[in-house]
């Protein structure tokens, strides 16, 4: 079957957000990769050969959260914009909460965490580095 993963778009600080997202979701960098270890004849400064090419974090066997910055000599980002939110769901109200709170830190709420009339605890929000967010717990499916 095939599986489904985000992959997210920086403009210069993919690093710093996604050791923000290893550090809420507990877990290590499957792989990271700077512009600099491309084989390529392009000339890139220490700044460009620096940003990340490709990050890929492991969030559980099925979900892979992956990215990149975006460099205008590789793949220039046209627009940043809020047509997309990633969706978690997780196992408990506790886990909901933990990575709610972690993930949202120095972010905008956009919905707190609550009981919805659908049968879910959910929430959501904008993290510091303007990536939308779901979370969701499904009460009559885990109850």
């Amino acid at each position: 079957m095939a599986q489904v993963n985000a992959y997210l778009n920086f403009n210069g600080n993919c690093e710093a957000a996604f050791t923000f997202y290893k550090n809420a979701f507990e877990k290590e960098f499957e792989y990271i990769g700077r512009f600099k270890d491309i084989p390529s004849d392009v000339e890139l400064t220490e700044e460009e050969g620096n940003k990340i090419m490709h990050v890929t974090l492991r969030i559980s066997d099925a979900t892979v959260l992956m990215g990149s910055d975006c460099d205008e000599k590789f793949s220039p980002l046209a627009t940043f914009g809020n047509n997309i939110s990633i969706s978690i769901n997780t196992d408990s109200e506790e886990e909901a909460n933990d990575l709610f709170n972690k993930l949202s830190d120095e972010g905008k709420v956009t919905m707190p965490l609550d009981k919805t009339f659908w049968g879910a605890y959910f929430g959501m929000f904008i993290d510091k580095f303007g990536i939308n967010w779901m979370v969701n717990y499904d009460y009559e499916t885990n109850e």
